[in-house]
């Protein structure tokens, strides 16, 4: 919740949120917080995690934030299967992890920034300019180009997309929710990585099919990919 309001309280730095007619954006000067998720429904401490992050819906549909929720299957081995865990996701905790110095990881984990985060109430409006300007734009039902200029200061820059959606509910088989009934938000449910780059490029998304009982939102993220640290992010809901 204190993220919540403080995310609410800067929302002049950013760039507005996309019209439905268009479904077009721009970013703005301010680099754009990225806050990601990495949790499991076997993971008892995962509920409260993925409770707190519903509450910034309204932050990431006014573009004042890109919020990620990657469901990893770090506890597969042991039976506690996540239906929406992909091994693509445990890949980029582990690459998290990696340019983060961290000897392991674990669930729930919130990383903003690139870095590993403990929530510990600090405000997310000191995120200084971009090193990017990014604008996105639905050219198809389920395509998606993105024109990316970075700043003078960054020299080499990659990129990632994802698409997330909103409302999804399941009904826990095993782990320690076991016959529990969890909602979840931001859900990931495709993740692209787009590649690296220098100079200004123009990149393209290929969406899965858009699901009418589930809000979505299309996600660029442009970072430093020796620090994995966001240059610009940007959303479109369509």
């Amino acid at each position: 919740p204190g993220l919540a309001r403080a995310l609410l309280a800067t929302g002049s730095a950013f760039a507005a949120a996309p019209t439905p007619a268009t479904c077009q954006a721009q970013s703005g000067p301010a680099a754009t917080p990225v806050i990601e998720l990495y949790t499991s429904e076997g993971c008892s401490s995962c509920p409260l995690a993925d409770k707190w992050l519903s509450t910034l819906k309204a932050a990431a549909a006014s573009g004042q934030a890109v919020v990620q929720a990657f469901h990893v299957g770090c506890w597969d081995y042991i039976g506690w299967v996540d239906r929406f865990a992909v091994p693509a996701h445990t890949v980029r905790q582990k690459q998290v992890a990696a340019q983060d110095r961290l000897n392991n990881i674990h669930t729930p984990q919130l990383v903003r920034g690139g870095q590993d985060w403990r929530n510990d109430g600090a405000s997310v409006s000191g995120n200084g300019h971009a090193r990017a300007r990014l604008a996105l734009r639905q050219t198809t039902v389920d395509g998606f180009k993105a024109q990316v200029r970075p700043s003078e200061t960054a020299d080499a820059w990659a990129a990632y997309w994802t698409v997330t959606e909103h409302g999804h509910t399941s009904k826990v088989k095993s782990g320690e929710n076991a016959g529990e009934l969890l909602q979840h938000d931001f859900v990931v449910r495709q993740y692209v990585p787009a590649g690296d780059y220098r100079g200004p490029a123009k990149l393209t998304l290929r969406s899965i099919s858009r699901d009418p009982a589930h809000a979505r939102q299309v996600n660029l993220v442009v970072f430093d990919p020796r620090t994995g640290k966001p240059l610009q992010a940007l959303s479109l809901e369509c």
